[in-house]
């Protein structure tokens, strides 16, 4: 324990580079764990993140859970007006630490914090259309085309290959998607033509929107390509990349489609998730006509 070695610390900067390579020690026991428990990069790289402000906050040994300093570092994050969902994946990153990095007996009675309701932000067909008819660039204006055509999360239009879209049944095989999880969602027939001419001549294994210098795109480009293109559709939502998976959705719902198909299409585990998109496209609400 650190408590154990402060006598052995001769001086502050002695002090600090011992818990500086405790704490880094901490770190990479936590990250063997993550991986270990199939946990995805992109969570690997968030838990080690609050684990690592966690860690600079308390600045004491760690090892024992401090209800009161947790409860402490949170609201911290609060008071710098952090979401609800970014303060949840930081408890979550210190029970995780607590619990099966160091298997402490001690249980953090903390409750999540409130996920706020607020209602996903939708774009309309006509908006959906501007935008995609304001990219100029063919790759870009098909990464976004089938984002919404298909209902799919940033990071899968970018890990789709060409093996994965099945041309004759016109649907996509989802890898690994989100929650380690396979699924098939529908693939839009319009760019069928447009995509198979992208990729005539590549591998099947091949990123199916490779980057310029070949493999992968990142994430940010592709939100870069969405961010433009609603610029140059003159669109002032507050819309993001996601917003094209939250209109794929909406339109569903608006075309008669069972919100059990919506669900299975989107890979959401529960029903309620899906049905947050209800409150969005309940026609009876927007058949009703203002007093005034």
């Amino acid at each position: 324990m650190l408590a154990d070695k402060r006598p052995l610390i001769v001086g502050y900067t002695n002090y600090a580079i011992i818990v500086a390579y405790i704490m880094e020690n901490y770190l990479r026991k936590a990250e063997t764990e993550l991986r270990l428990r199939n946990y995805s990069p992109k969570t690997i790289k968030s838990y080690l993140a609050c684990l690592k402000e966690y860690f600079n906050f308390k600045k004491l040994d760690p090892e024992k859970p401090d209800e009161e300093n947790i409860k402490q570092f949170l609201l911290n994050k609060q008071s710098k007006n952090y979401s609800p969902q970014t303060i949840n994946l930081y408890l979550n990153a210190i029970k995780f630490f607590y619990r099966e990095v160091l298997k402490t007996p001690q249980t953090i009675n903390l409750k999540f914090a409130k996920r706020s309701k607020k209602l996903p932000i939708v774009l309309s067909r006509e908006e959906i259309k501007n935008i995609i008819g304001a990219i100029r660039n063919p790759k870009h204006r098909l990464i976004i085309s089938l984002a919404y055509g298909a209902g799919l999360r940033v990071s899968e239009v970018i890990d789709l290959k060409a093996k994965d879209v099945d041309w004759e049944e016109l649907t996509i095989h989802l890898k690994n998607a989100k929650g380690k999880k396979d699924r098939i969602t529908i693939f839009p027939e319009k760019i069928k033509t447009e995509l198979q001419n992208l990729i005539a001549g590549k591998n099947p294994n091949n990123y199916l929107f490779e980057s310029e210098r070949g493999g992968k795109l990142t994430e940010r480009t592709a939100q870069k390509v969405f961010e433009n293109a609603l610029r140059g559709a003159g669109i002032k939502k507050d819309a993001t990349f996601h917003s094209l998976r939250h209109s794929f959705a909406t339109h569903l719902l608006e075309n008669g489609v069972d919100v059990r198909y919506v669900q299975e299409l989107l890979g959401h585990q529960s029903i309620r998730t899906t049905q947050i998109y209800t409150q969005v496209t309940n026609p009876k609400l927007k058949d009703i006509k203002s007093p005034l």
